[in-house]
């Protein structure tokens, strides 16, 4: 079994990063419920997220969402950021939300539209030329509904001409993440449905241009970690969006539904030499029923236990089973790791970094829910609508 200690200096060194919509109101097709407290705008978001990070102490990046979370000044934003004792992470772009995307964004066969939408994702560039972000995150609701409704080649060279633009005006340091999904809201066909047509794209554009794994965005059974494998093994896996998911894109808490599904992922990151600054470890949740930022310490937690028990994988012990044919013995090596209680080694390495040992009870005691609930009063909650 791996040492204690350099496991926990393994994890020592895990950023995770918190996403400003999960802060705020969120809800299903039918319906946003809102909760008292919730942020109004971006500064407010980011005091939030500054709590998460405060009390776990692996989440100092801030991922931004514009339009949601557009402001005059983005320096200013970013050094607010800064003072709180965060930063601001990657900038995901909205090609989804105007009605002239109805049929699509930069797959849109309206060369206007496709304009539109080109120049919004070069507007992000701008924002992260402001901010400091180096990551540009990019999904597409584009595809059809029906058979005939467009031509699926052309969308995918429309796809193309639109990703190649946008990369080239990338500056250094900077790279392009591409996102994947499966179905939805396009339910014929979708012009970014797996990982497959998304590593072509950016396998195509460059070494700027990588893949996102959103792990809720597959078919049930879908091997994730194969894919996380696979794209670790091709320098091709740029990051992921967390979170759980029961039936579709559910967006629930990451661990919630299969916590064994994110430990085969950590354990793939490990091993495939992922676990480091070049992947990033990003929430992407929303929070309709339970409380946001308590919600978000949790899911930071699930991840920090995943990656535990990952790290506790006794590799050698495994390859000699693995490589003497012994399939009880591989299976049981892994299963050791996932069965060991993490709790008590990641409560000491709080502890040792001068934090609560456990977050969600330091949380609590802090009165930051009772006073951003006294405090947030008027105005328009932030929030996707519905």
């Amino acid at each position: 079994m791996p040492d204690p200690s350099a496991v926990k200096a393994a994890l020592a060194t895990q950023r995770i990063e918190t996403p400003s919509w999960a802060y705020g109101n969120s809800g299903t097709r039918f319906k946003v419920f809102a909760q008292a407290g919730v942020p109004r705008d971006p500064w407010e978001k980011l005091a939030d997220a500054a709590k998460v990070h405060e009390f776990t102490g692996v989440a100092p990046t801030v991922a931004l969402h514009i339009p949601w979370d557009r402001v005059e000044d983005y320096g200013k934003l970013a050094e607010f950021a800064r003072e709180l004792g965060v930063a601001l992470g990657a900038i995901n772009s909205n090609t989804f939300q105007d009605d002239d995307y109805k049929l699509g964004s930069i797959c849109h066969p309206d060369a206007a539209v496709r304009r539109k939408a080109v120049d919004h994702l070069l507007e992000c560039v701008d924002i992260m030329d402001a901010t400091g972000s180096t990551d540009l995150k990019l999904w597409f609701a584009d595809g059809t509904n029906y058979p005939g409704q467009d031509d699926i080649r052309e969308r995918q060279d429309r796809l193309a001409e639109g990703l190649a633009e946008v990369y080239e005006r990338l500056g250094d340091g900077q790279r392009m993440l591409l996102e994947y999904k499966f179905f939805e809201p396009a339910f014929y066909s979708t012009d970014v449905p797996d990982w497959g047509t998304a590593y072509a794209h950016c396998l195509k554009l460059g070494d700027k241009a990588q893949v996102v794994v959103d792990t809720g965005h597959h078919a049930p059974g879908t091997n994730i970690e194969f894919i996380v494998a696979t794209l670790l093994r091709e320098q091709k896996l740029g990051g992921f969006d967390f979170n759980s998911r029961f039936y579709a894109d559910d967006d629930l808490m990451v661990g919630a539904a299969d916590p064994f599904q994110l430990f085969r992922i950590m354990y793939e990151v490990v091993r495939g030499g992922g676990f480091g600054p070049d992947v990033a470890f990003m929430l992407d949740q929303c929070h309709n029923i339970e409380a946001k930022i308590p919600a978000i310490i949790r899911s930071v937690m699930n991840v920090q236990e995943a990656t535990a028990k990952a790290l506790l994988v006794d590799r050698e012990a495994l390859v000699a089973a693995q490589r003497s044919g012994d399939v009880l013995d591989a299976n049981a090596v892994v299963m050791d790791a996932y069965n060991t209680d993490v709790r008590p080694l990641l409560a000491s390495l709080r502890e040792e970094q001068g934090l609560d040992p456990d977050p969600m009870d330091a949380y609590r005691r802090s009165g930051w829910a009772q006073k951003i609930v006294e405090e947030r009063v008027g105005g328009q909650q932030a929030g996707w609508g519905a």
